[in-house]
């Protein structure tokens, strides 16, 4: 089936810490090489893919495309993504959080993202699809008051039941903390706004101007950990790029009144994330709509892909199990996500969203290839 000039794509980045952001990268490398990425009309993120995003959008303009593909990805984006995640800032990040008197963790979340990162860029000097053949950016957060997801993207930030701002100031350094903010270490964070920037709620509530002028939000993965919502009706492809990890059993859970509260958690939002994720991939099944889905657990053979770049081994197996932080990592742990990420995204495109996409050029990271 040939790509029509006129169908739009979507890609979705999961959540999961650097586990994430890297895996992302590998996926959103070989769209590149695919001559897909400017082709993107939504991009949607939470969490660690939301740092993935955020860099996208913030370096979208210093991309250079010969024939659809940019061709300086690797220095404008994979690099800073790279050098990032060669740090460990959760600790650190938490630890000041809990000792600075009037500053949470995920203030200073935000700030480490602002100084390394984005510096003062706003949402609104983002690039957009007007000007610059951009996708629309959806950075997703949870609104812990109204129990909404919470959207920032460069136009308007918005929820269900606020309704829509096209004029309040956020910066995106904000926009990330807010969407990666993983309870308890890092949320909440509080978006502060003025209420006359917003319109059309869901409905009036006696108390929707301080709902309104003071935003508690945290990780957008408490909401929906793949950020699918702004996808599903509105591109004609869906790709989803997930390195959620996988649901672990756990042989002595704490049994102790308020300890066992972390496992209900943890259980509530896997089957949240599973529904989706059947939702999702039997819609592709029965034709009802066209897209691939990829994850960090997926089996290569189920593609049954006589061009795969790679096998299932214990190696690409061992990848689910990294922690969920934002923690150093290695050379080679960085080389075989992106490697993993690419490798995946490859056979997804071409077997399940039936893409006519141009040959590998081989492992992004050369040095950790997966045999």
């Amino acid at each position: 089936m040939q790509l029509e000039q006129q169908a739009t794509i979507g890609l979705a980045l999961s959540g999961g810490g650097f586990r994430a952001t890297l895996f992302g990268l590998g996926s959103l490398w070989r769209i590149n090489e695919a001559g897909l990425l400017r082709r993107l009309a939504r991009v949607t993120s939470v969490s660690g893919g939301s740092i993935l995003a955020g860099i996208l959008a913030h370096r979208w303009r210093q991309l250079s495309f010969v024939d659809d593909h940019a061709s300086n990805f690797e220095e404008v984006v994979a690099q800073p993504v790279r050098e990032f995640c060669q740090q460990t800032i959760d600790v650190s990040t938490a630890l000041l959080g809990h000792l600075t008197p009037f500053v949470s963790s995920g203030e200073f979340l935000a700030r480490r993202y602002a100084r390394d990162l984005f510096g003062d860029t706003l949402l609104r000097q983002l690039a957009t699809p007007a000007d610059d053949h951009a996708p629309r950016f959806i950075f997703y957060a949870t609104n812990m008051q109204t129990g909404r997801s919470f959207r920032f993207r460069q136009d308007y930030i918005a929820d269900y039941v606020l309704g829509i701002s096209y004029n309040s100031e956020v910066l995106l350094a904000d926009a990330i903390a807010a969407s990666s903010a993983f309870p308890p270490i890092f949320s909440p964070v509080v978006l502060k706004t003025e209420s006359a920037a917003w319109e059309k709620p869901q409905r009036e509530l006696a108390n929707l101007d301080r709902l309104r002028q003071r935003i508690v939000l945290a990780d957008g993965g408490v909401y929906d950990n793949m950020g699918l919502e702004a996808l599903l009706d509105n591109v004609d492809i869906v790709l989803v790029s997930d390195a959620g990890a996988p649901f672990a059993i756990d042989e002595s859970p704490f049994e102790d009144d308020l300890l066992q509260l972390g496992r209900v958690r943890d259980i509530l939002i896997d089957q949240t994330r599973a529904l989706r994720k059947r939702s999702l991939v039997g819609d592709f099944e029965a034709g009802r709509r066209r897209g691939a889905y990829w994850g960090i657990g997926t089996a290569i053979a189920d593609y049954d892909d006589p061009q795969a770049l790679a096998g299932d081994s214990s190696t690409t197996a061992a990848l689910q199990d990294i922690p969920t932080r934002l923690k150093n990592f290695s050379a080679r742990k960085q080389g075989q996500l992106i490697n993993w990420g690419y490798a995946l995204a490859d056979s997804a495109l071409r077997r399940r969203a039936r893409l006519p996409i141009d040959p590998p050029r081989g492992w992004p990271v050369g040095a950790w290839p997966l045999d």
